[in-house]
């Protein structure tokens, strides 16, 4: 019987002797809920939780793309695509991308993530050329005014390749790695980080029908696997992120469970990336039909994730999502006299 361990996320400053930090970071637990298939879950003290466990989910995390995460991060989405949900055609024209990627550094953006493939539900396969066309020039420019670490969001190995080239920092394949079989190469030969997404079916269909036994564990369960293939190429633990996939072949309700017990996949041992931005299943429970409406729920999915330590947060909003956490964190970390 798999048993799995999801420690229990606090940041009050009542804080036990015998807690620990969750990933060196700014959240710690002292309590550990211990869950098995069949929906059985059982609060156990910290001191139950095997050692193998518990050294994953509270060793500090290690620098990625020039990234330190005692403090949450925040990914600036750029996507030069004329099709993105949220901002397709916003920046597709090079000068423009240029422009939005200067802001959100301003803005307080840690990495930007440019895209050239739409990955929204029902979105049609791009070209690899077009996709290179469409990334690689924007990731030159953005790296020729300035250092900011840079993610290319892609499948394709070819694509990733020539971004990287073109000074891109990090992989981030929705994918995790099993679209394309020259993507793992690429990474291994590149020395690249990467970070891997669970997402049920491809975008053109994937929000048809999504089905699991269990969503959290489903997921969890892919995510270990796909680690230890990357592990097994030559690609560090160290080096790996790991999304859930919040809207990749998941219902409103599977979104809400996943990011409810999100601190369950500390324990792979991996830094956290949420991906939730404006996405529909905001607009389903808050009623905002338009994507652009959905800043307000968006940096409240960012609030609790952070509350949780999730270490990346992958936003539009930066400068709203920022503020937030910025208070929050101050709130939480603020010492009693």
């Amino acid at each position: 019987m798999t048993l799995y361990f999801r420690p229990i996320p606090m940041t009050d400053a009542a804080r036990p002797s015998n807690a620990q930090a969750i990933a060196g970071g700014w959240c710690w637990f002292d309590r550990v809920e211990k869950i098995t298939r069949g929906g059985r879950r059982k609060q156990i003290p910290i001191e139950e939780v095997p050692a193998n466990v518990l050294a994953r989910i509270t060793a500090p995390r290690a620098d990625i793309a020039g990234l330190t995460f005692e403090t949450p991060r925040l990914m600036g989405i750029l996507n030069v695509t004329p099709d993105s949900f949220s901002d397709g055609g916003d920046f597709n024209a090079p000068d423009v991308a240029l422009k939005h990627a200067h802001d959100m550094v301003e803005e307080g953006a840690d990495i930007l993530d440019i895209g050239g493939e739409s990955t929204r539900p029902g979105a049609d396969v791009v070209p690899i050329k077009l996709e290179i066309t469409r990334t690689a020039p924007v990731i030159a420019a953005i790296r020729a005014v300035m250092q900011t670490p840079i993610s290319i969001d892609t499948r394709n190995g070819a694509v990733a390749e020539a971004a990287i080239a073109a000074g891109a920092d990090l992989i981030n394949d929705v994918s995790a790695l099993t679209h394309d079989a020259k993507m793992i190469n690429v990474a291994v030969d590149t020395t690249a980080p990467v970070c891997l997404m669970h997402a049920q079916g491809v975008p053109k269909t994937m929000q048809d029908a999504p089905r699991y036994d269990d969503i959290l564990l489903d997921v969890y369960d892919y995510l270990e696997e796909r680690i230890s293939v990357a592990e097994a190429a030559g690609i560090p633990r160290s080096k790996i992120m790991i999304d859930p996939g919040i809207g990749f072949g998941k219902t409103t309700e599977h979104c809400l469970e996943l990011l409810r017990d999100i601190s369950l996949f500390h324990s792979l041992g991996c830094v956290i990336l949420l991906g939730a931005s404006r996405k529909t299943f905001i607009g389903d429970i808050t009623g905002a039909a338009s994507a652009k409406d959905r800043t307000f729920g968006s940096v409240a999915v960012a609030h609790m994730a952070a509350m949780q330590g999730v270490q990346v947060l992958r936003v539009h909003d930066i400068m709203a999502t920022k503020y937030a956490i910025s208070m929050q964190l101050a709130i939480a970390t603020k010492k009693r006299d």
